[in-house]
């Protein structure tokens, strides 16, 4: 019994020892590969083998004489279209084969997959300049691109809406080989594209559905205009410009010259008989057929509206020598609907100038005037009050109402004294016609005819008028010194390191800015005696004290007397560039000071310099020697005088009483003189 036991136990330690020797071996094997792919874990991913060499930026070849890159970006392959098809899902030819491969690789067939876009491309005049083996023709790798290839909807792809027209352009863009060498019909096409409705809507407005060079001419099976099966042969024009104006039918013009639009019921004509195939904007036929339909009415001088005498007559002359000579009626009054026998019935709304003139109308509308408008105020400026109507002029042109010379006379029509805009300001700027007619801007501009000169729009701007309160206004005095600095540029630069300039100062107080000395209108020149004798009131503003204590000085009482060429603020201390005495750049710093002096006082030296230029005897706490000097000898002087007042008046009785005794003695009789003894009885 007992050996059966030991038996037993022997029998399971060996069983134990082979079941521990089993999973020793799964796990290793497990463990084995789980190492193999972790070594490895890219061997399994499309085109991972690949990247291992065109992974390398620097990897190139030689073709036709010329270097071509054969880098692959990994991560643009990975997002792209293609990127789980793996190389070879292209490349098919190096399927199997072992790496690195022989060079050159074969063409990549795309009709593999896409083969409806590939048969259509081979019947299309790109796919047959390939088999003739035109250099020029392109191919598939032209404009979708090669290992970034994306959706057509997405704005990463080649071929996305608002890229097409650049893709074609490569080729049939002015100057291009393709343009210069192959019989290409039209011209200028890219161009034209741009400038009609069409591109606008899609290269400015970003609008993704209008028409771009694939919806006319289709992506792959692009055929010249002569053959039938085109799309955009005479015969499918129609029908391919229906696929977007699908209800022209029901709008379209029904009279055109004297004929009906359709010569068969529902059988539309060629649109490119009256509109250009790449300006679909313009139209063959006569603008001015176009617009003789308005002239059968608006030509008459005495034609009115009905509601209050409004004159409605078009001047053609005038109109046809406009900035809008080229622009159709309909194009400024857009509601008038063709197929109506009054055409302008259905116009509601007056001309919007911003459908053309998109950003100035967005200033304008921000501006006081165009917040005026938006409140139905009656004396709110439209465009026309300015521009004119139908004459507008260019603002180069001198007849322009906003040519530079007739600016002040055109603002003031309604900013005159008096006038509309005058009687509801209730600002600070009076008579502002007048004054800056004699300006020296205005004299420069009215008298010299120097049309380069500041008018009204040239500080104020022309659409974005606001208040000078308004921190967007080109006139608040943060605004100022960069307004005028775009004619006066090296002044700007100037005061902008002044100390007057908040950058430099660092101080929360209001600071001045050019319109606080030469003023707003009235700018006089500034070596005219009036600026010169006012300049010193304009500092003294500010500079209260200082400018007390100057006029203390021989320098400011002689200018108090009218004489110009004495010192001034600015000749000390500088016009535009004014900086703190401590700063070495300073007119009256330590370094500069003689030669500041110098330019009045010729043999100047640092000792003459050091004369005390704002001294006065009113600051005790400054200049207490002089204080205490002039009031000194000024108590001495008044002591003297009044002591020797007092002293006259106490003298003043007793020099009385001297004199009354003086009359009084003067008026007493002489004593008669007695005779002597002999000379009487000598006369008995």
């Amino acid at each position: 019994m007992a050996e059966t036991k030991v038996v037993q136990r022997k029998w399971c330690a060996g069983l134990g020892i082979i079941v521990a020797a089993l999973l020793a071996t799964i796990f290793f094997l497990l463990f084995s590969e789980c190492l193999g792919r972790a070594a490895q874990p890219e061997t399994d991913q499309p085109g991972a083998e690949c990247l291992a060499c065109h992974g390398d930026k620097g990897m190139s070849t030689t073709r036709a004489g010329k270097t071509v890159s054969l880098y692959v970006d990994g991560k643009k392959f990975a997002a792209s279209v293609h990127g789980s098809l793996g190389c070879t899902g292209c490349h098919a030819d190096l399927e199997g084969k072992e790496l690195p491969h022989e060079a050159p690789v074969g063409r990549v067939n795309c009709g593999t997959c896409h083969a409806t876009e590939q048969e259509q491309h081979a019947r299309s005049v790109h796919g047959k300049a390939i088999v003739h083996g035109d250099p020029l023709a392109p191919r598939c790798v032209n404009c979708h691109g090669n290992h970034e290839i994306y959706p057509v909807k997405d704005p990463r792809s080649a071929v996305a809406p608002l890229k097409v027209p650049f893709v074609c352009g490569q080729c049939h863009r002015e100057g291009t080989p393709v343009q210069r060498n192959r019989p290409i019909p039209q011209s200028n096409i890219l161009e034209n594209y741009s400038e009609s409705i069409h591109g606008e809507a899609l290269l400015k407005k970003g609008l993704a559905v209008a028409p771009n060079c694939a919806t006319c001419h289709t992506p792959h099976l692009i055929l010249p205009h002569t053959d039938p099966a085109s799309s955009i042969a005479r015969r499918n024009i129609a029908a391919t410009c229906t696929k977007c104006h699908s209800l022209i039918e029901a709008v379209h013009r029904k009279i055109i010259r004297g004929e009906l639009w359709e010569k068969e019921a529902n059988v539309l004509p060629a649109c490119v008989d009256c509109h250009q195939p790449h300006k679909i904007r313009n139209v063959f036929y006569s603008q001015g057929m176009a617009d003789a339909d308005c002239l059968h009415c608006h030509a008459d001088v005495k034609l009115r509206r009905a509601r209050d005498g409004q004159s409605m007559y078009v001047n053609m002359s005038e109109l046809s020598h406009s900035r809008h000579s080229k622009i159709a009626c309909s194009q400024c009054h857009s509601e008038v609907n063709a197929s109506r026998v009054r055409p302008c019935e259905t116009i509601t709304r007056a001309v919007d100038c911003t459908s053309c003139h998109d950003e100035i109308g967005r200033q304008y509308m921000g501006s006081t005037h165009g917040q005026l408008v938006s409140k139905n105020d009656p004396n709110a400026p439209s465009c026309k009050e300015c521009h004119g109507s139908h004459g507008v002029l260019g603002r180069q042109d001198p007849q322009s109402p906003t040519f530079a010379i007739n600016v002040p006379e055109l603002c003031g029509r309604c900013h005159r004294e008096g006038q509309k805009a005058a009687v509801r300001y209730t600002g600070r700027q009076h008579e502002i016609i007048a004054n800056y007619t004699e300006s020296i801007h205005g004299k420069g501009l009215l008298k010299g005819g120097l049309t380069v000169t500041a008018t009204c729009t040239s500080c104020h701007t022309a659409h974005r008028v606001l208040p000078r309160t308004d921190p967007e206004s080109s006139v608040n005095a943060s605004n100022v010194p960069a307004t005028c600095g775009r004619c006066h540029h090296g002044i700007e630069e100037q005061f902008e390191n002044s100390i007057h300039a908040k950058r430099v100062s660092g101080s929360a107080k209001e600071l001045p800015v050019c319109n606080d000395c030469h003023t707003a209108h009235a700018i006089t020149r500034t070596d005219e005696d009036k600026f010169r004798l006012d300049i010193m009131n304009k500092c003294g503003r500010c500079h209260a004290e200082i400018a007390k204590t100057y006029f203390d000085t021989y320098h400011g009482k002689v200018s108090r007397l009218g004489y110009t060429k004495t010192a001034k603020c600015y000749d000390c201390h500088g016009a535009h560039d004014v900086l703190a005495v401590t700063d070495p750049r300073s007119h009256l710093s330590r370094a500069n000071v003689a030669a500041t002096c110098q330019k009045c006082h010729a043999g100047a030296t640092r000792r003459f310099a050091g004369y005390l230029t704002h001294a006065t005897h009113h600051d005790p706490r400054k200049y207490p020697f002089l204080f205490y000097t002039f009031w000194g000898m000024t108590t001495l002087l008044l002591g003297t005088f009044v002591v020797g007042g007092v002293h006259t008046l106490l003298w003043l009785p007793r020099a009385f009483q001297m004199r009354r005794e003086l009359r009084a003695a003067e008026a007493e009789p002489a004593p008669t003189p007695e005779t002597p003894p002999g000379k009487e009885s000598a006369d008995a």
